[in-house]
């Protein structure tokens, strides 16, 4: 498992802490953070909302009146507000998902694995 702090959370990574939020276990994740089919079904139900900021980024604000602040896009900005209101802002992803090259892990930047690191401290 790789500790990735929810602001951060992208892609694949992004997608399987979405679907273990809504209970969802499979490994095989859902394009929530893409898809408006999946993802907004989510915000509708949640009340999560979206605002465009003047500097191009996306915030969020969900049930928990937190605000999510510097997200590439409204999918991305409400998916990050969902996972942090079920599961906290740092949580544990496989490292299959989180990090495709960790089979060859040490040799990513020639210092070894950083693993048990928290992703984007």
């Amino acid at each position: 498992m790789k500790r990735i702090k929810t602001s951060n959370l992208t892609g694949s990574a992004l997608d399987w802490a979405v679907g273990q939020a809504h209970g969802d276990a499979d490994l095989v994740p859902v394009a929530y953070s893409t898809d408006w089919a999946f993802g907004g079904l989510i915000i509708e139900r949640e009340r999560i909302s979206v605002v465009a900021m003047p500097n191009g980024s996306w915030q969020s604000q969900g049930r928990d009146l937190r605000p999510h602040f510097h997200n590439p896009t409204p999918l991305i900005a409400a998916m990050r507000c969902y996972v942090a209101s079920k599961l906290g802002d740092v949580i544990d992803v496989p490292i299959e998902i989180a990090d495709p090259h960790h089979p060859y892990c040490p040799a990513v930047d020639g210092f070894g694995c950083h693993c048990d690191e928290i992703e984007g401290e």
